[in-house]
């Protein structure tokens, strides 16, 4: 990328920071003390891990010499059975420990399904909300937000407690104006709708309605939103039932 320069040959501040222009043409300002409490941040965790790493191949030297782990944890359970054996049979114990596990599974499976349904919940707020909040989808998208979550919600996820986007490739949507820093919300979107091969068709139309532009607001001055049939296609049973009851219109 390179520093933006204006007409006498100064760099061009945006909020006091540099602004650089991509390959792309995208116009980003640059966050010096941002960027560097990044990598400050990041080498505290690479010595965070390397220290756990370290901690660990310690106490794996006790173990030096054990081939077969297995072998050797069933020898611990026959201890420990042969120790139980003064008290009650060994057959005895087989039984209770059974029933144990039993009983913790089934609390295991209700969490589980508690856990769940509450990961549903958090996703749909702060997923869903997202979504309806979204100034990106307000001011330059020609389809409802709904519609836009049914095309684009896969890539969102919850990772510890916060919302994280996925490119098509499958890594993470990261912040032009912030290096290092995940995207926020309608930063991600943006990327993905700036890579989406039918863009021209969900986003506002600029008062023109040739050369693919979408016919948003325009179609003879009805007012109702229109999209091609591959992105209606594309979408849910719902968000298309929903898109044609409130007027949307399909073109071909």
């Amino acid at each position: 990328m390179k520093l933006k320069l204006d007409e006498q040959g100064h760099a061009v501040l945006q909020d006091g920071k540099p602004v650089y222009v991509h390959d792309d043409g995208k116009e980003v300002a640059f966050d010096a003390p941002g960027t560097v409490a990044t990598i400050t941040r990041l080498n505290a965790e690479a010595k965070s891990h390397r220290e756990r790493a370290e901690g660990a191949e310690s106490k794996l030297k006790g173990f030096e010499g054990i081939e077969d782990g297995a072998a050797a944890r069933k020898a611990l359970e026959i201890v420990a059975n042969l120790d139980q054996k003064k008290l009650v049979d060994a057959g005895e114990i087989e039984k209770v420990k059974a029933e144990v596990g039993k009983a913790f599974q089934a609390q295991l499976d209700e969490a589980t399904t508690k856990a769940k349904a509450f990961e549903q919940q958090l996703y749909e707020e702060k997923i869903g909300g997202s979504f309806a909040r979204s100034k990106l989808i307000a001011e330059k998208l020609a389809i409802p937000a709904d519609l836009v979550q049914a095309r684009f919600g896969q890539a969102f996820k919850i990772e510890d407690g916060k919302t994280v986007a996925y490119d098509q490739h499958g890594n993470k949507i990261y912040s032009r104006a912030r290096p290092g820093e995940l995207a926020d919300f309608d930063e991600a979107l943006e990327t993905l709708v700036e890579h989406y091969p039918h863009k021209n068709h969900i986003l506002k139309s600029s008062g023109a309605n040739g050369g693919g532009a979408p016919n948003n607001g325009g179609g003879g001055g009805d007012g109702k939103k229109s999209i091609n049939r591959q992105t209606f296609d594309s979408l849910g049973a719902a968000e298309r039932q929903k898109f044609v009851k409130e007027g949307g219109k399909v073109t071909d």
